[in-house]
């Protein structure tokens, strides 16, 4: 059964060759067998903590010398923008893991950490003649099964909610019926789109645009990105990584009505 520790790779090998200068490229590395205890100095890091099924904590610990190259950019912080790629590896990883396992999981709290006692698994990330090592230590664990064995355990069968997930996001009642005059639009096809943001520009600036220009949105990185249909918003979310592509984790969905007023273009 794939991990989180098994997504989380996943994610960081695409997004760090996509996003950081260079392309560096992640492998494992011979440090796994045997991880450095304690840390050497100089190693930074942060930790993702994470709710559901799974949860618990991932620290991510990266060598101080990283910083000395410019991954991300000439005249960026490079600690802060590790930090939010290292978010968005974590993020990414929660999707990935949703889509190939079923198991739904977030980020609750993204904090950085000055040193790990434990390390479960050490990488080598590569730039040209360059290399880096980053280690990571996980305490993601499986809590349905993590409670059934501490049920077991005490000599006390699990709850039925933990041997059954579904049965407490069972509804009280059942959906409403769709009138038939809805059900013959159900197999219509839409096209749905993300928008990150927007900006208004004089034609001069559009017109004097080149490769390598940077054109700020009024969003932040931080805030939900839209699912459009139509010109109507029908739900906003979070960007992630699945199998290498882009996909939008669902945190909250505009009414039935307003959803369906998004179709009326087609009429």
């Amino acid at each position: 059964m794939k991990t989180y520790l098994d997504c989380w790779i996943g994610a960081a090998t695409a997004l760090f060759a996509q996003a950081l200068a260079g392309e560096p490229q992640l492998s494992e590395s011979p440090l796994s067998e045997s991880p450095p205890k304690p840390l050497a100095a100089g190693f930074f890091g942060f930790a993702a903590i994470l709710s559901g099924d799974p949860a618990g904590r991932l620290a991510v610990m990266l060598d101080g010398a990283i910083l000395e190259s410019p991954l991300l950019g000439e005249g960026s912080d490079q600690k802060a923008g590790w930090a939010e790629l290292l978010r968005e590896v974590a993020e990414a990883a929660s999707g990935d893991l949703l889509a190939t396992t079923g198991k739904k999981c977030r980020v609750e709290s993204f904090e950085p950490t000055d040193g790990e006692s434990k390390i479960s698994r050490a990488f080598e990330l590569k730039s040209g003649d360059r290399a880096w090592t980053i280690l990571v230590r996980d305490e993601i664990r499986d809590e349905v099964k993590a409670a059934q064995l501490a049920s077991a355990e005490q000599g006390k069968p699990a709850s039925p909610a933990l041997s059954n997930p579904q049965a407490s996001t069972t509804p009280s009642t059942a959906p409403t019926a769709l009138s038939p005059g809805l059900e013959l639009l159900l197999d219509v096809e839409l096209d749905a789109s993300l928008r990150f943001g927007c900006r208004e520009m004089p034609l001069g600036e559009i017109l004097d645009l080149g490769p390598g220009d940077v054109v700020q949105l009024d969003r932040h990185i931080a805030d939900p990105v839209d699912l459009i249909v139509g010109d109507k918003i029908v739900a906003r979310g979070e960007v992630v990584l699945i199998n290498g592509n882009f996909g939008l984790r669902i945190t909250e969905v505009a009414a039935p009505r307003k959803r369906l007023e998004s179709i009326r273009c087609l009429f």
